[in-house]
């Protein structure tokens, strides 16, 4: 099948909104070691087997959240 012909009109447009949520690769990441609390680790690795890339991407939150805090 050639790309013209799949139909894809079951699939929505991506607007502007979806752009602006959009988290944009940050490059290769850097490996360090860190102190956590054994239940906060518990709580991770509990919940996902994933663990690292969670709480990356819970502390990529609250930097964002920071930085529109700043303005």
């Amino acid at each position: 099948m050639k790309d013209a012909e799949i139909d894809y009109s079951d699939i929505p447009k991506l607007g502007s909104e979806f752009f602006q949520e959009a988290i944009r690769w940050p490059g290769t990441k850097k490996q360090i070691t860190i102190r956590l609390d054994p239940d906060v680790l518990a709580f991770f690795r509990k919940h996902s087997s994933r663990y690292q890339t969670t709480i990356n991407t819970v502390l990529r939150k609250y930097v964002d959240a920071q930085k529109q805090l700043a303005g």
